[in-house]
């Protein structure tokens, strides 16, 4: 054996290559590479040897085999010096470091119309056998996926020090999750085909990988532990792309929060402010601008506000920032924030601002999934467009077009309050909002309880149908002159009647929003 340093470099993702391949270059070492990645080298002026060149062995059937070789394979998973002896009677020479990850299978089934046959040529097959053995054999060879882990090794490398032996299992962990993640999409992909190869919504086994984002201080209580994790599918709306800016560390119930908060302003159709508390609208505004969306939110329950989250689906500006400066808010998430706005939010310390781009405009993907014990219960997210509120005038008199708007934003907010749930409401915000209740007429008569602006004249949204006139009798005490709901119910007729009655104009959307 010659007693020179190798490492094989053969990525899919680029990033970092050429700098990772110039410094074990400079350091003395022999690289190995294949295909786009050895031309991406010597673009980078690297001096590469083809695998093929070092194997003795071309690349056969279109380029489907081309690492998988015992001289490749076995430098990396000799064990030395134990077997020095065999290596060296079978021309085989150590390789120290493994540079690889894997071809893009989960971006290539992510694109509309893509056919299975596409999806298994993305299958990586020589990949994972290098990093599997690399991982296996991490007490002599260091083994590298993510871009991101170049840097530390680089550093080592130019220090003509070897990779330590605790970043060497560390990045082995990584490397095995790295596969596990990998596997566990193409099965869940395949899985999910029917015969025909379509897709189906929910495949006979469920593959769920999810990378700690972070652990938390605490879970909903201080006595339970907590952690936040990534979706492996996690679409372009994804809380753990949020970027905080400024505040305190996240909590549990804080990420709970800011999921609600998150989901019901990208359904809000103007620009729009949400206020949640423990997961329910305290008060949703719109306006000409975020301080005006602020405002008519916080009109609605400006006493639950303290202490909340808030949400905007528009960039916040400096006006906003200062109508916010005297209530004390946990967090505050949106799409972008202006610069003297951040600068003023970041003078309040504990404060937790978050960016994410694309609230408002990206709609949620993916599946609901909820735990059970011993199970999972998993369902289409309740989706909703206001392009899509096709109603059915049920009573005498129709909404007129100010009650019209009004409806649309009770029935929007009311898809995101906790069942029983009713929300009362003009077209400017929320009014009242009754939440959680056993039954329909108590969440009614709580609605109405809980406002503060005026009630006379508003609109009413319920999430499921009325199952007698009470609850209609009840919103009528308020004042409430137009009514959405889904309908359904065998008393029906009594409670179009009793709209009828108090000269509520009412629409059954044909749609049940319940969240338990």
């Amino acid at each position: 054996m010659s007693g020179k340093r190798r490492a094989v470099i053969s990525v899919s993702d680029k990033a970092g290559a050429v700098e990772l391949g110039r410094a074990l270059n400079d350091a003395g070492w022999e690289v190995l590479s294949t295909g786009g990645t050895a031309k991406a080298l010597r673009d980078g002026d690297v001096p590469v040897t083809d695998v093929a060149t070092y194997t003795g062995q071309p690349e056969i059937l279109g380029g489907r085999v081309k690492t998988l070789h015992p001289k490749l394979l076995g430098g990396i998973l000799a064990r030395l010096p134990d077997q020095a002896e065999e290596m060296k009677a079978n021309g085989i020479e150590p390789i120290d470091l493994v540079a690889v990850n894997l071809y893009p299978f989960r971006e290539t089934v992510a694109r509309p119309g893509v056919t299975p046959a596409e999806a298994v040529e993305q299958i990586d097959i020589g990949g994972p056998t290098m990093v599997r053995a690399a991982a296996k054999n991490h007490g002599r060879v260091t083994v590298v996926v993510d871009p991101g882990d170049y840097p530390s090794i680089i550093k080592h490398i130019e220090k003509g020090e070897g990779v330590p032996a605790d970043l060497n299992r560390r990045l082995a962990e990584k490397a095995f999750r790295h596969v596990s993640s990998y596997d566990a999409a193409i099965s869940s992909y395949l899985d999910g085909l029917d015969g025909e190869g379509e897709a189906e919504l929910f495949p006979a086994d469920l593959s769920i990988q999810a990378g700690r984002v972070q652990t938390l201080r605490y879970g909903e209580n201080p006595h339970q532990q907590a952690a936040f994790y990534r979706l492996g599918e996690a679409g372009a709306f994804s809380l753990p792309d949020a970027e905080v800016l400024g505040g305190k560390e996240l909590s549990y119930n804080n990420l709970l929060d800011l999921g609600a908060a998150a989901e019901l302003v990208s359904d809000v159709w103007e620009t729009g402010c949400v206020i949640i508390k423990h997961t329910n609208p305290s008060g949703v505004g719109v306006g000409a601008a975020p301080a005006a969306a602020y405002e008519r939110a916080l009109a609605c329950d400006p006493v639950s506000a303290f202490g909340s989250i808030i949400s905007f689906n528009r960039e916040v500006d400096l006006p906003a920032a200062e109508a916010m400066r005297e209530l004390f808010v946990e967090a505050v998430i949106a799409p972008e924030f202006a610069d003297d706005a951040l600068a003023l939010f970041r003078k309040k310390k504990n404060l937790r601002i978050l960016r994410l781009p694309g609230l408002g405009t990206v709609k949620r993907s993916g599946l609901d999934i909820r735990s059970v014990p011993g199970g999972l219960l998993v369902q289409e997210p309740d989706r909703f467009s206001p392009e899509e509120f096709d109603w059915k005038v049920v009573t005498p008199r129709a909404p007129t077009p100010e009650e019209e708007k009004a409806l649309l934003m009770a029935w929007t907010v009311t898809r995101h309050v906790k069942s029983n749930a009713i929300v009362l409401a003009d077209q400017y915000g929320t009014i009242g909002v009754g939440a959680g209740q056993m039954s329909r007429v108590d969440a009614a008569r709580l609605a109405a309880e809980r406002a503060v602006l005026p009630t006379a004249g508003c609109a009413l949204g319920s999430d499921a149908f009325f199952p007698f006139r009470d609850g209609l009798d009840e919103a009528a005490k308020c004042g409430v002159r137009a009514v959405a709901q889904p309908g359904g119910s065998k008393r029906d007729d009594e409670v179009i009647e009793a709209a009828a009655e108090h000269d509520i104009a009412m629409v059954f959307t044909g749609h049940r929003h319940f969240r338990h």
